[in-house]
């Protein structure tokens, strides 16, 4: 595996630096910088620029509106948009339904749904989660019905990122009951805006509304908008976790997260030095940084293997399991060194207002991201599930 870049490759890496420097939405920027609570306009606003520019699906089929470029490419990117502190597009249509719908969904679904993804015209979300059926999704106990052409949905979804925004939602539903758990399942398409569906809030321990329950009472569900075959829906269900436990592992991010600790620590005293001198600080940076440095290998392993035509495999389980974990380290290590300025989390008084949280800019969202940060080893199955799957496919136990 060559891991030094060529010269093409490099002149990209300076496209993509000029391009970010020069179009990167400045109202944005400050938003991040004052740590605001960014709106689902805010999140578009990066998107519709990379959607005019050709760059919104770096990983898609030129065919379907993909970039064609070389994963060596997509690394690439990956690091500059992290380097540059962009936020991270919305990965429910791009990186989840969307690969779905044009590997198994019918050309009609490919034409109605794959464009609106792309300009960002729809917003999805995912109904996997259910009260008591989280990392054993198999389990899950919302219905639908056969009724002519359309199936009729009742059940409860829970911890629905973003639900409130969302225009669409792809969800896993059991169409056949008397089916083993894993064959009786179908992947639906459904309006949000559909009578029937209610979305309702959970707010964080940080104070955001970020996800949310939904509620399905008797949703009607045109046949057309089920992808795949009826009760073949969890193998669309384990195509698209594949791809997302790869995408949990965030090992750009994590890298920019592990600078930004550098920043702080120098920034922070203990004693007569900076909080970066003191050795067991500084062992516990050394250490996460050999983990992330040893996550970012694997990931390129990973990313040289697709480049030949492989799938994620086992590998993905792996990469969501330290990519995971490490997250949690950053956000640990960021509170820790913030001190008590990270205690308090002042939320200011509502839109117009010009007060300030208390202490350094860097200690404003300590807390809430560290809360936060604490559901990253449960989504896209919990990393107890995913050492089970290495056990299995890996170790054969």
């Amino acid at each position: 595996m060559n891991l030094e870049f060529s010269p093409e490759e490099l002149a990209f890496q300076q496209e993509v630096r000029a391009f970010i420097a020069e179009h990167y939405p400045q109202e944005l920027r400050g938003k991040q910088d004052e740590g605001d609570e960014l709106s689902k306009e805010d999140f578009l606003s990066w998107h519709r620029v990379l959607y005019k520019k050709g760059w919104v699906a770096p990983a898609w089929p030129v065919e379907y509106g993909g970039t064609g470029w070389t994963a060596t490419q997509r690394y690439i990117w990956s690091e500059e948009t992290a380097r540059a502190d962009c936020i991270r597009l919305m990965p429910f249509g791009l990186t989840m339904v969307g690969p779905v719908i044009y590997t198994f969904g019918t050309p009609e679904q490919k034409a109605k749904f794959l464009p609106r993804i792309l300009s960002g015209e729809d917003w999805w979300c995912q109904g996997y989660s259910e009260p008591g059926s989280g990392s054993d999704l198999a389990s899950l106990r919302t219905r639908a019905v056969r009724d002519g052409d359309h199936y009729v949905v009742n059940g409860q979804k829970t911890w629905t990122t973003m639900a409130q925004h969302a225009d669409w939602g792809f969800f896993l539903v059991r169409t056949d009951p008397d089916a083993k758990q894993q064959e009786g399942i179908s992947f639906l398409l459904i309006d949000m805006k559909s009578p029937g569906v209610t979305v309702r809030p959970i707010i964080t321990l940080g104070g955001e509304h970020e996800v949310n329950e939904v509620w399905l009472e008797d949703v009607r569900v045109p046949v057309e908008n089920r992808v795949y075959e009826e009760n073949k829906g969890w193998t669309c269900a384990k195509f698209l976790l594949a791809h997302e436990r790869t995408g949990i592992a965030g090992v750009a991010a994590s890298k920019r997260g592990v600078e930004k600790i550098k920043t702080i620590a120098m920034s922070e005293s203990d004693g007569d030095r900076p909080l970066l001198a003191n050795p067991f600080f500084r062992r516990k940076v050394a250490e996460l940084e050999m983990d992330l440095t040893a996550l970012e290998f694997t990931e390129l392993r990973t990313l040289a293997g697709e480049a030949q035509g492989k799938g994620p495999g086992p590998e993905s389980s792996l990469l969501k399991i330290k990519g995971s974990e490490i997250q949690q380290r950053i956000t640990e290590l960021a509170l820790e060194a913030a001190g008590h300025y990270g205690a308090p989390y002042f939320r200011g008084f509502g839109e117009g207002d010009n007060e300030h949280p208390i202490g350094p800019d860097y200690a404003n969202r300590a807390a809430p991201t560290y809360f936060n940060t604490r559901k990253t080893t449960i989504y896209g199955g919990s990393n107890e599930i995913q050492r089970n799957i290495i056990a299995k496919m890996v170790l054969g136990l």
